[in-house]
């Protein structure tokens, strides 16, 4: 494929940041050498370094370039003495409390109990913000209503920010928001890595009670980064009653509990408890199994936080950007016992 060719597919690429123009267009694209694109970015880092990089490698590889490789360049080396943007923790000194809410394998419905915990804090009077953490799934926007919509950066203490998108009481911040529905990021482990931690310490959070990170589910490098270079506090694991559900607890427990990482576990949150149709409330099917949660939650040590039922609303509601913890409903109920508890657990 020759060069133009290839400058053709970067075409594609467009910056959410930058009037949608596309990285050629603005200049971005520094060499084109073969299968590898450098891309130039000056000193100040932008908020959406990471990815743009990603999606870079993914228009390449869509577009039938074998073996592409994006490498990247700063255009204006900082001053002798200065440092070039860098991450770090300052963003979040005004969050007391970091908690991950974190599932052994994905299906159990972690996204959709991180998204209603932090609508029912912000309905306890707490100022709460979530950071969609899965890159490879966002499903935040999606949930919220958000989609389509874009997040502003602004500059503070000669720092570009993110600035999080604000609905139902809670700040909102996820890779999706930069991504074209439908749009597959292929990153390898440490690109995905740096882009969360941009989506997390590259934004105005401002004053928070309670920051909730819905993690990428399962464990491997990308989780362990993310504990070592976030002041996360703890925890919450999410599962299913089932067997096979509940036999991946063990390995996220352990991933927390690992002498590297130790950070507390919260509680274990049993989603889909039971079936209740909405038209006889007062009914509990336990189609995925009875109290496997409690029982595993006994041999773990850990507490029983909270018990979700599977109700027709919830997923209704999550495809409808409205999330249930907003109703008055009993469902809408299990997830304000949850924050309650977990913010009486915190102090």
């Amino acid at each position: 494929m020759t060069k133009d060719e290839i400058l053709d597919l970067l075409r594609q690429v467009r910056h959410p940041g930058e009037g949608d123009k596309n990285i050629v267009e603005l200049g971005m694209v520094h060499s084109v050498e073969g299968t590898v694109v450098t891309l130039g970015f000056p000193r100040k880092r932008d908020p959406l370094a990471e990815y743009l990089i990603g999606a870079t490698r993914a228009t390449l590889i869509r577009g039938g370039v074998k073996g592409a490789e994006v490498k990247t360049v700063v255009l204006d080396a900082p001053a002798p003495g200065k440092k070039g943007m860098e991450f770090d923790t300052e963003g979040l000194r005004n969050v007391r409390h970091i908690v991950g809410v974190a599932s052994g394998k994905g299906g159990v419905g972690k996204s959709t109990v991180a998204v209603n915990l932090a609508c029912a804090l912000a309905r306890l009077g707490y100022k709460v913000g979530l950071a969609d953490a899965d890159v490879y799934g966002p499903s935040v926007p999606l949930m919220t209503g958000t989609e389509g919509l874009q997040p502003d950066a602004e500059e503070s203490d000669g720092k570009e920010l993110i600035v999080p998108l604000e609905k139902y009481g809670v700040k909102w911040m996820s890779i999706g928001y930069f991504a074209e529905r439908g749009q597959a990021l292929i990153w390898r482990g440490p690109m995905a890595s740096n882009a969360l931690k941009q989506m997390i310490l590259q934004v105005k959070w401002g004053t928070l009670d309670f920051l909730l990170v819905d993690m990428p589910p399962g464990t491997g490098d990308i989780h362990i980064s993310l504990l070592q270079d976030i002041p996360m506090e703890g925890a919450l694991i999410v599962t299913t009653p089932q067997e096979v559900a509940l036999a991946d607890v063990e390995k996220g427990a352990a991933m927390f509990r690992n002498k590297n990482i130790n950070r507390p576990i919260f509680g274990l949150v049993e989603n889909m408890a039971w079936f209740t149709p909405e038209e006889h409330p007062d009914e509990k099917y336990y189609i995925f199994g009875k109290d496997g949660g409690a029982r595993m939650a006994e041999s773990l040590g850990i507490e029983l936080l909270g018990r979700i039922p599977l109700v027709q609303s919830i997923r209704e509601s999550g495809d409808s950007g409205a999330p249930v913890a907003l109703g008055t409903r009993p469902d809408a109920q299990a997830f304000l016992d949850l924050a309650g508890r977990l913010a009486a657990k915190l102090g």
